[in-house]
């Protein structure tokens, strides 16, 4: 079965860009549904954004026209490119794999929004 392994946190100031990454370590990769999550302190894990295996994408709606999901499958990898961030971005960003019964988890990276 895939791991997944995120990079790509940090500290950024409100209106700054970060770029999360997700290497799978599998080339079954390609054939997973895959998926952005984040949790706050105090919060339920929510999704971010989305992408199917054919390149399908949905997005939350707090972050519609700011966040951008992409995949390489030559890579093993996907992406989440965020831009004009803001402090209630500040979460714990968990990257997720789903085929059939399958559902796979990052262990997450912190990203934290602050002036």
């Amino acid at each position: 079965q895939v791991q997944l392994v995120e990079s790509g946190g940090g500290l950024v100031q409100p209106g700054g860009s970060l770029r999360l990454s997700c290497v799978a370590s599998s080339s079954t990769f390609r054939f997973y549904d895959m998926g952005w999550y984040r949790q706050a302190p105090g919060l339920q894990r929510e999704l971010v954004a989305r992408i199917t295996s054919d390149g399908s994408t949905n997005y939350a709606d707090s972050v519609k026209g700011r966040f951008t999901i992409s995949r390489d499958n030559a890579k093993n990898t996907v992406y989440l490119q965020m831009n004009s961030l803001k402090p209630e971005d500040t979460a714990v960003y968990y990257c997720n794999g789903q085929i059939r019964a399958i559902d796979k988890w990052g262990k997450g990276t912190q990203v934290t929004v602050s002036s």
